[in-house]
């Protein structure tokens, strides 16, 4: 994997690049949806490509672990084969799956015991086990196992959460040189930055993370109950310290305005599942602000769903006819808006990295954060 960095702004560390894989090149900055079981939930792969063109989706080591299993997935020849996506793919190590399962997982140097959500049975991820299941799932980018803790947590367990999860990048990153990719592309290994929110742990694991020269860094433990301002805080304490010749990637984050200031911090890479789940509950981010479309107000409005922002398929339908379709229970107002939105976070992505481009970033993005956070 390469990253060529093409270009920056004056005024803020925000940087374009491109991200060269086997698989395609990535534009950055990014948005990548979530593909967490082989599916962008309720968008056909052919509609990720040609309606909103996802240059990479996300998928989880955790969940495709368990279903459908390494077996299958090494039988299919790897996750790209396996859903027919031939576009790049990053996988989650799975820390953040069994951080969310603290009522039946247990922690320890080995690695991480848990028992899965869906019929009880008893699992060990290791550090050197998660780059092995990464490896038959074939991502072009697997991230390290890491424990991800809460953003409230007190120092006391955010130091012991760190010191187990640099222990545990040493063994991932060890096992990561001494093994090789089952299906003939290369796969890039990212360490990932946590810390919680004390600046002094974030530091320590920035600087341990940058010795180390993996191929890309994420920032990870983020948006987990902490304020914005001090996960904002955290991004510029991080990238202050991992190298600007690699990408970074900010897991799990987040809202536009999220979106827009992580880009304005230097950050190259975002997932989030926010598009697809607010869509499905009739959320619609649009380059106006967000809409509910439950709300009687849109019954006759006839106008397009976002006049001012991305222009695909969806142009055909109005405000009015997706509130029909939620209220009365139809299944494609789900799959509408859950496109709409992935096509908005990309529409918004592209916008910022063409305002890089031209030297314009700021005053566009102070602009259209503005615009993006009101309510409609």
């Amino acid at each position: 994997m390469e990253f060529l960095l093409q270009a920056t702004t004056p005024d803020s560390e925000t940087r374009a690049g491109e991200i060269i894989t086997d698989h395609g090149v990535i534009p950055t900055p990014i948005f990548m949806p979530v593909g967490t079981i082989a599916s962008v939930k309720g968008i056909h792969q052919r509609e990720l490509r040609e309606d909103i063109d996802a240059k990479i989706i996300l998928g989880n080591t955790y969940h495709l672990y368990l279903r459908p299993g390494v077996d299958i997935l090494r039988k299919a020849g790897g996750l790209h084969k396996f859903m027919g996506w031939d576009r790049p793919i990053l996988t989650d190590s799975g820390g953040f799956q069994v951080f969310s399962l603290a009522s039946c997982r247990k922690l320890s140097e080995e690695g991480a015991k848990f028992q899965s959500h869906i019929d009880g049975s008893r699992h060990l991820f290791t550090p050197e086990n998660v780059v092995d299941t990464q490896r038959i799932i074939g991502s072009d980018i697997m991230m390290a196992l890491d424990e991800c803790p809460p953003g409230t947590s007190d120092f006391s367990y955010a130091r012991k959460s760190l010191d187990l999860t640099k222990g545990w990048l040493e063994r991932g990153w060890e096992h990561y040189l001494s093994t090789e990719p089952l299906y003939g592309h290369s796969q890039a290994f990212f360490p990932i930055v946590q810390g919680c929110v004390y600046p002094e742990l974030r530091r320590e694991a920035a600087r341990h993370v940058a010795s180390l020269g993996a191929p890309g860094n994420a920032i990870g433990g983020l948006a987990v109950g902490e304020p914005a301002e001090k996960m904002y805080e955290m991004i510029e304490i991080v990238n202050d310290i991992l190298p600007a010749d690699k990408p970074r990637y900010l897991m799990g984050v987040g809202t536009p305005a999220n979106i827009l200031e992580a880009i304005d911090r230097g950050v190259d890479m975002m997932d989030c599942v926010m598009p697809t789940r607010n869509g499905r509950n009739g959320m619609l981010f649009t380059a106006n602000g967000v809409m509910n479309m439950r709300n009687r107000k849109w019954a006759d409005d006839f106008s397009e769903l976002d006049p001012d922002g991305p222009t695909w398929v969806d142009h055909v339908y109005s405000k009015a006819y997706l509130r029909h379709l939620f209220v009365t229970g139809e299944l494609l107002a789900m799959q509408i808006a859950s496109i709409h939105n992935l096509g908005f976070y990309l529409w918004l992505v592209r916008e910022a990295r063409k305002h890089i481009l031209s030297g314009d970033f700021k005053d566009w993005k102070n602009e259209m954060t503005e615009r993006v956070t009101r309510r409609l």
